[in-house]
């Protein structure tokens, strides 16, 4: 049985990964973060969530 998390996923369905940075242009994480999320304790979410905030990517400088 698994438990039920209560901390809900970024994702905005934008699923396009950067490839200079390596986030998803969405949701701003990375494949690692985005395909452990379905496994990840709410600690571990709450986290990734706190990282995302710092992952700004400014259109024109990486494309």
């Amino acid at each position: 049985m698994t438990a039920l998390r209560s901390v809900a996923s970024p994702c905005i369905n934008v699923c396009r990964i950067d490839r200079r940075s390596g986030w998803c242009e969405g949701c701003r994480r990375s494949i690692d973060e985005i395909t452990g999320w379905p496994h990840a304790s709410d600690e571990e979410r709450r986290a990734i969530l706190a990282r995302l905030p710092g992952r700004v990517v400014k259109k024109g400088l990486w494309r």
